[in-house]
């Protein structure tokens, strides 16, 4: 029952599900969950190029890929998000396959856009929270983190970046090398395990969010470590992320287990390899988040 109509017959054959973009939204492990997000929403226009008998049979399509796509990267909230409303905006809105294809275009414009445009005012927010000559500390590669520091570099602003590796990934790296091209920024980069000791450096510690859960913030392995020396230390940690990245409601979140060879290459007999993609932080460790819509209270 979709809606409150019932399935024909003929409705009942398996929904063609979209294959490609599943396979490579489970490859995406290093890019943001806003990046998965909008390849996920985009790649369910392509039901609109499908034929269908009944808005019914569309409606079964559509709830069946989205559902798929989701299930693909099940630790991204933003994903969670993004299907479950393009799903709600159409099952039983309409009565023709059309109209439920141009709900369908209409909804997914609108998500997609949210998601992008949050992604952008979540850093412009996060720019003006930085004071020219600050020094922080930041882990792994955060998107939306990176454009905040080259935005408040850009306005005139000289700041001193140290970056952890990000291991065993070494995404931290990679960020580095980012800020290394912005001008009045000064970047150093450290191993993960010295993040106790570079923190006496720093007036504080800023991160991404892959995303917040009720009273958990989950974001790339390590995060949690470095918040709770924060605390020790009393070095405020900010929390940066469009807001459709904090969620309440049914979600639950499911790490990633990642491939044992990143870690060690040759494996040892008898030891079984831990390589776990993020890790849940108390939001009690935070002080600050900032989103989209300015700092967010819980």
């Amino acid at each position: 029952m979709i809606a409150g109509r019932k399935l024909f017959a003929a409705d009942t054959t398996p929904p063609r599900m979209i294959d490609e973009t599943i396979e490579e939204i489970q490859r995406m492990q290093t890019h943001s969950s806003s990046v998965v997000a909008v390849k996920a929403t985009a790649a369910l226009r392509e039901l609109l190029d499908r034929d269908y008998r009944n808005v019914e049979a569309y409606e079964r399509d559509l709830e069946r890929n989205a559902g798929a796509l989701r299930r693909a990267n099940p630790s991204h909230a933003s994903l969670h998000k993004a299907m479950r409303e393009v799903v709600e905006a159409v099952l039983g809105a309409t009565d023709s396959v059309e109209a439920a294809k141009s709900q369908t275009k209409a909804v997914i414009d609108r998500v997609t856009e949210e998601i992008e445009t949050g992604k952008r005012r979540a850093a412009a927010e996060a720019a003006e929270t930085f004071e020219d000559g600050e020094t922080f500390l930041t882990h792994d590669f955060s998107s939306t983190v990176l454009e905040a520091i080259e935005t408040a570099a850009a306005d005139g602003r000289h700041l001193t970046a140290y970056v952890t590796e990000a291991r065993p990934r070494y995404l931290g790296r990679k960020a580095s090398r980012r800020l290394a091209e912005m001008d009045r920024v000064e970047p150093h980069l450290g191993v993960d395990s010295a993040a106790g000791h570079l923190l006496d450096r720093c007036d504080r510690v800023i991160v991404g969010m892959d995303c917040i859960v009720e009273d958990t913030l989950y974001n790339r392995v390590g995060t949690f470590p470095l918040a709770a020396a924060a605390d020790v230390a009393g070095v405020p940690v900010t929390v940066v992320g469009s807001q459709s990245k904090i969620i309440a409601d049914d979600f639950v979140f499911e790490n990633e287990s990642r491939p044992p060879a990143e870690v060690i290459r040759e494996p040892i007999e008898g030891v079984r390899i831990e390589n776990p993609a993020y890790d849940a932080t108390p939001m009690s460790l935070v002080d600050d988040v900032v989103t989209d819509r300015g700092h967010y209270e819980g």
